[in-house]
């Protein structure tokens, strides 16, 4: 009788430790297999720029001022070396459809040296813009879409320099209760110096909240992206009937007078 009491004192033990440990590792195999089952698509195809449509400013859509975007060895590059100075020629890259749930992932680096004249805040500085307007409803002079942009910044080699941060082309945000409405809010990211690869990833959920995350790391969050009615481009947008509350749009990469390199920029849908 006392064997049978300590055989089911040694089963309902196992029961109690080992049960949770085959169940934590079901729902590990579990999301392991969601992720492999993610069907993320490639923005950029590696080999050309056939799904985007170039905006510079002074020019057109379509137009690829001085051959800045290009793709080389599988790398999309904005590029300035064909540039004797830099006179405001900021350059969009938008990639031919409208989102409004997903999660974009981003490669890039900065290389090279900055062209000539362009502004001190341009160095080391690209961006990957959200909720754009299309290419086709941007005035010719005009430097910037209306979007929420997460601004890319690279180290100088010595100070500080957050990366992932928050800029506001004629929109605004929410972050607590409270409206943002200065043009550009710092990330908690670490800096990143030299030219290495940087890995950004935003998580997009229409008009409710866009994070930032680095490296896997959240480090900017906020909600309610909006339309700025005092800003001359928005007030375009808003009078021909746009909706102020920014739910979706186009995805659009800087030129903005430092050379840039990005190798991936996919996108994976979400549900609404």
């Amino acid at each position: 009788m006392m064997y049978y009491n300590r055989f089911q004192c040694v089963s309902a033990c196992l029961l109690v430790f080992v049960f949770p440990v085959l169940l934590s590792l079901a729902a590990a195999a579990q999301t392991e297999g969601a992720s492999a089952g993610e069907k993320w698509i490639q923005l950029f195809n590696g080999k050309d720029l056939s799904d985007w449509t170039i905006k510079f400013r002074g020019e057109k859509a379509g137009v690829n001022y001085n051959d800045t975007y290009r793709v080389e060895d599988g790398i999309l590059k904005v590029c300035y070396d064909k540039y004797d100075t830099f006179n405001g020629n900021f350059g969009h890259l938008f990639y031919k459809d409208s989102f409004s749930h997903y999660r974009l992932r981003v490669e890039y680096r900065f290389v090279g040296e900055q062209v000539k004249n362009g502004p001190g805040w341009a160095f080391r500085n690209n961006g990957v813009m959200l909720h754009c307007q299309a290419p086709d409803t941007m005035r010719v002079q005009q430097e910037f879409p209306v979007s929420i942009e997460v601004q890319l910044l690279g180290g100088d080699g010595t100070n500080d320099r957050t990366t992932a941060n928050l800029c506001s082309p004629g929109t605004h945000v929410v972050m607590g209760d409270r409206l943002i409405t200065q043009h550009c809010y710092e990330s908690k990211s670490k800096t990143y110096h030299g030219d290495q690869w940087v890995t950004v990833e935003i998580e997009v959920r229409g008009n409710e909240v866009i994070r930032h995350s680095v490296d896997g790391e959240v480090v900017l969050e906020y909600t309610e992206p909006q339309m700025d009615d005092k800003d001359g481009d928005a007030r375009i947008l808003l009078d021909a009937g746009a909706n102020p509350k920014l739910s979706e749009g186009y995805i659009a990469l800087q030129a903005e007078s430092h050379p840039t390199e990005f190798r991936k920029i996919e996108l994976l849908p979400l549900a609404k």
